[in-house]
């Protein structure tokens, strides 16, 4: 069957130049995640409605009609394990996997996304081209340097576009270490033509993005997406949607929300609201009374995010009428201490109160997201979470409760960047799950493997690209992770420094060169308001 047939577009490509650019823009996984994630659909449909770009999408399962010589090849990068099949589809193109070993007769590779915006150095290596932040501006002016210097060797394109915010070319940057398994002792460019840094590009308009295609083979069938806000007012301190997303921007209920909606179930009757933080939209209250009309009734609709004081009973009855059963909100903690170190303005009674509105509003289901290992956090804390779980199965006895549980992983950008993952939090993943199991609460927790995983990469520094080689032929296990440590010892620093160590405030960090919204000086700020 031809997946493509299936799609139902909500754009309309345009004719071509007679030289359009021959790009390949790639999902590196299958078509049914792919063509889920709003950002892939949103920078394909930009490519698609331009006269000078010819785009062919490729997915690690299927793919279009793909261009003998294309020019450019991208990634929609969002899930760091995906890198593998980032590598072998550049293999399957015939493209070498490192940078440095590509030539005239190469395309550029280019890519973007949340994890590049995050930090790219761990796979910087792999790529010519990485485009950082927001894709509504940054992409169409990505395309208006590249043809202003389509004709020039490749050293001359990258240099040029190296000039432009919100592109990074890593190549261009030279990083010295004190020793080679040592900490970093600067970042520089290669020459005075090259800035210091790169700022990522923000979009700060009031029209956020919308679905531009439907089909019933995506991961969410036949969902139709729409963008209700952009970052997070709250700003918990371990928060990467937050912190690298800065500002917080709503959408337009008139200018956005309402005719995008409208669009979306022409072709549809499932409405999915995305955002870190929908509920906090100023005219939420307004939105639901609109979806909450006759000719509506009809149409499944689905919330990405809830913050637990806007859990009412009358959202609660308004999703039970548009088909969804359960809703989902982040606590982190039952410990009110560790929610006034994290920055989660929350009080115990408001997570109590949420419950009771979303069983009186007839919901059946409630899911908290939780995390261990949390600066400062000890076994009172992790006590403070199963007693708070307790107490809700008691207000609302006809829910079914689930805790979801992560390991914390400091992330670039945000004030605990600082600091390593806790040793001790697997054992306190085994002890929520024992004593949640008892009270009747189901207990979901993240691999513990997988948070190592996932802060190695999140403060990685570019000697991780022959690790992540090696390790894509042993495996994604985290014992794929230690044997290629032990194979490059002494070329790197341990695993130990990546994931456990606390870093010193003074550190040269991997991501130092890449400004986001929020200075060092300002992140370490918030770091010390932990103690206020």
């Amino acid at each position: 069957m031809n997946l493509f047939a299936q799609e139902k577009l909500l754009f309309t490509p345009v004719q071509k130049n007679l030289n359009p650019i021959p790009l390949i823009f790639a999902f590196p996984n299958e078509y049914t995640v792919g063509i889920t994630s709003l950002g892939y659909q949103l920078v394909w449909a930009n490519f698609s409605l331009r006269n000078d770009v010819s785009v062919s999408r490729l997915f690690t399962d299927i793919h279009e009609n793909l261009p003998r010589n294309s020019e450019l090849v991208g990634f929609s990068f969002s899930w760091e394990l995906d890198y593998v099949n980032i590598l072998n589809l550049l293999e399957s193109l015939n493209v070498p996997i490192y940078a440095r070993d590509r030539n005239e007769n190469h395309p550029l590779v280019f890519g973007g996304g949340p994890v590049f915006t995050a930090n790219p150095e761990p796979f910087a290596d792999f790529f010519d081209i990485i485009l950082l932040g927001d894709g509504e501006n940054l992409v169409g002016n990505f395309i208006d340097r590249y043809q202003e210097i389509r004709q020039a060797n490749r050293e001359e394109k990258l240099t040029y576009l190296a000039q432009t915010e919100g592109i990074y070319i890593p190549s261009l940057y030279h990083i010295n270490y004190k020793q080679n398994d040592g900490k970093i002792e600067d970042i520089k460019p290669i020459n005075n033509q090259i800035p210091d840094s790169v700022e990522k590009q923000t979009y700060r308009g009031n029209v956020l993005s919308a679905s531009t295609v439907v089909t019933e083979k995506a991961a969410w069938e036949n969902i139709y997406m729409v963008e209700v806000v952009r970052s997070c007012p709250e700003m918990c301190r371990f928060c990467l949607a937050s912190y690298l997303t800065l500002p917080f921007r709503t959408a337009s209920l008139e200018a956005s929300l309402i005719p995008a909606i409208e669009r979306g179930l022409t072709v549809t009757n499932r409405l999915g609201l995305l955002g870190a933080s929908v509920t906090q939209h100023p005219e939420f209250d307004t939105l639901i009374d609109y979806l909450s009309q006759a000719k509506f009734d009809d149409v499944r609709v689905s919330i990405a995010s809830v913050r637990t004081n806007t859990v009412t009973e009358k959202l609660a009855k308004f999703l039970k009428k548009r088909d969804t059963r359960s809703i989902t909100i982040a606590i982190e903690s039952g410990s009110a201490k560790i929610r006034q170190l994290i920055n989660k303005k929350l009080e115990n009674e408001e997570i109590i109160q949420a419950a009771i509105n979303a069983e009186a509003g007839g919901l059946k289901a409630i899911k908290f997201y939780g995390m261990v290992g949390l600066p400062e956090e000890d076994l009172l804390d992790i006590d403070a979470t199963i007693d708070m779980m307790g107490q809700v199965k008691k207000v609302a006895p006809k829910l079914k409760v689930t805790l979801g549980c992560s390991t914390f992983v400091p992330k670039s950008h945000t004030p605990f960047q600082w600091f390593g993952v806790n040793s001790e939090s697997k054992k306190r993943l085994q002890y929520l799950e024992k004593n949640l199991r008892k009270i009747g609460v189901d207990f979901r927790p993240e691999s513990y493997s997988w948070s190592v995983i996932q802060a190695l990469i999140s403060r990685g520094d570019r000697r991780l690209s022959k690790l992540l080689e090696l390790t894509r032929n042993y495996g994604d296990s985290l014992g794929s992770y230690k044997r290629a440590f032990k194979e490059l010892k002494g070329e790197l620093p341990p695993l130990e420094y990546y994931v456990h160590d606390h870093w010193a405030l003074d550190e040269i960090l991997p991501w130092q060169h890449l400004k986001t919204a929020l200075s060092q000086e300002t992140l370490i700020k918030h770091l010390h308001k932990n103690h206020e």
